[in-house]
């Protein structure tokens, strides 16, 4: 007979208690313990599926390892490579997150599609055969090598898993799985931590890579214990706003590479399509000068950018101006307005402001300052700025202009896409022989100058 028991676990960190405490001992959150019912029973374990599958575990000597480096598998997909690490690393678990309906299942299915020569397996449990079929003739991809399994019972999985023999493995989505040993629903928190972690020892066990795709909750974080991400090799958060056609791919967590790497996509009805030149389609095109326009020189992770800033400063119609920030800090706007009021005597405190970064992209780069202020400053005066210089720098409460990083690939991205003049703070050309440039390198320290120099 099978011992039915119950515990509680914490919906944040997975912490498991035999009884309910107003909050988690291990985490320190409030109410977030959970009850849930768990059968231990005496069947054979989702693990003994494999066991003829891959090579047999055995203790070896630190100094019997070959230290050679992982060959790993090159996708067709150059944005995936590149925030993997360079590839995909056998035997590694990687874990996706994204908000419904971002692209998390359209961009597996196609680079899987894409992948002809490797024998995949596409697990689905939210989607039926027909829905899959229909996204890739939509896709306009086949592949001879790709196999499909609309499954929820990981013992189910396995048993086909150890029949196919794939040499990549794609599940959408854990919450959707369960295990036949826990008596709890889909999506709960054992439920997801135990398929998580047969995965886990399935992919180390067998060499085999495995892509987890995973939900967020609404607060934006992923779902399930905090575990799960612990547990996987490598994170990747899909990003994007649903109105705007891009999508970013970022490394949250990455044991085989860089987490500073940033993928970008561009989505339509065939599919997603890897942008590689991303500052060429953020910045818009127009016919004439438009005043409260400033394009900043900006890296997301180690990837630089060139991304418009757009300001309007208008007369206040009410008693109270508006303070509206898209895509920045408001609280970054707030201070550079004080800055701008202290330092150059501007009054904008009776005037509504709007700071937009455009193509829905979100930045939190310190050197962004020096365009917004520049945006600014040119909507106050209406005064339009040249499409052909851009900012890159930081701005202190004391009206200076403070370096920033790496920012010989700031003014590199400006001269490629045909930059005449790039604003630096004086401070980085200690650092940057600004000779080497190209393009002409303005040096500024202070807001003032600035101003003076530009209007």
């Amino acid at each position: 007979m099978s011992k039915t028991k119950s515990a509680f676990f914490c919906s944040s960190c997975g912490y498991e208690s035999a009884k309910w405490t107003g909050q988690c001992a291990s985490c320190h959150a409030w109410n977030t313990m959970v009850e849930e019912v768990i059968t231990k029973g005496t069947e054979k374990q989702s693990s003994t599926l494999w066991d003829d599958y891959g090579p047999k575990l055995k203790t070896i000597a630190l100094k019997d390892v070959h230290s050679a480096e992982e060959k790993r598998i090159l996708t067709t997909d150059p944005e995936l490579n590149r925030v993997l690490g360079g590839g995909i690393v056998p035997g590694s678990i990687v874990l996706v997150a994204g908000e419904p309906g971002i692209g998390k299942s359209t961009l597996f299915l196609q680079d899987a599609l894409a992948m002809k020569e490797v024998v995949t397996l596409y697990i689905s449990g939210e989607e039926s055969e027909q829905q899959i079929k229909m996204r890739a003739d939509r896709i306009g991809l086949s592949n001879d090598n790709f196999y499909l399994l609309t499954e929820t019972n990981i013992q189910s999985i396995f048993k086909e898993i150890k029949k196919l023999r794939p040499q990549l493995v794609i599940v959408d989505s854990i919450q959707t799985l369960q295990s036949p040993f826990i008596d709890s629903s889909q999506g709960s928190i054992s439920q997801i931590r135990e398929c998580a972690a047969a995965f886990q020892r399935f992919a180390k066990e067998t060499q085999t890579p495995v892509f987890v795709i995973g939900h967020i909750t609404k607060e934006g974080s992923i779902a399930g214990p905090k575990i799960l991400e612990h547990m996987v090799d490598t994170v990747l958060q899909f990003e994007g706003d649903r109105h705007y056609a891009f999508r970013l791919l970022r490394t949250i967590k990455n044991r085989f590479g860089s987490t500073s790497e940033l993928g970008i996509y561009e989505m339509d009805g065939t599919g997603m399509h890897p942008v590689d030149n991303p500052s060429k389609l953020l910045l818009s095109h127009k016919e004439e000068p438009l005043s409260g326009i400033a394009i900043a020189a900006t890296m997301d992770g180690i990837r630089p950018l060139l991304i418009e800033t757009q300001a309007l400063v208008t007369p206040s119609v009410y008693g109270t101006p508006q303070r509206t920030v898209s895509g920045f800090d408001s609280r970054r706007v707030q201070l550079l307005l004080a800055v701008l009021e202290k330092r150059g005597g501007f009054q904008f405190g009776m005037k509504d402001v709007f700071v937009n970064i455009a193509g829905g992209i979100k930045t939190e780069d310190p050197a962004i300052d020096l365009a917004v202020i520049c945006a600014l400053l040119s909507s106050f005066e209406d005064v339009a700025l040249s499409p052909k210089i851009c900012f890159a720098g930081e701005v202190g409460l004391s009206g200076e202009i403070r370096a920033v990083n790496r920012i010989e690939q700031r003014i590199a991205e400006a001269e490629k896409l045909g930059f005449e003049k790039i604003i630096i703070s004086t401070y980085n050309s200690k650092s940057f022989d600004v000779k080497k440039a190209s393009i002409e390198v303005v040096t500024m320290s202070k807001v003032e100058a600035l101003y003076q120099y530009l209007f």
